[in-house]
């Protein structure tokens, strides 16, 4: 491997997933500017959109995420093809 190109400053950090809620701790280089205490230890928070723990391919839920009224738009521009 060359020398120089890894980062030194791998620590403890929590990484939440928000979606869910659920917390683990890993080594990581990513800054962060909230702390989480997790079992009376204070450690860097890394907030999550998504997870193992909430990602459908993971769980073998398939959960339908609409982000701004994405399905209503589709159906109202094709509902005038409908007979």
């Amino acid at each position: 491997m060359r020398k120089g190109i890894h980062p030194e400053n791998y620590r403890l950090v929590a990484f939440k997933d928000m979606s869910n809620e659920d917390v683990f701790i890993t080594k990581s280089a990513a800054e962060a500017k909230e702390t989480l205490e997790v079992d009376g230890v204070s450690y860097p928070l890394i907030k999550l959109e998504i997870s193992r723990t909430s990602h459908p391919f993971y769980t073998g839920k398939t959960k339908l995420v609409d982000t701004a009224g994405r399905i209503d738009k589709f159906k109202n521009k094709y509902a005038k093809f409908q007979k």
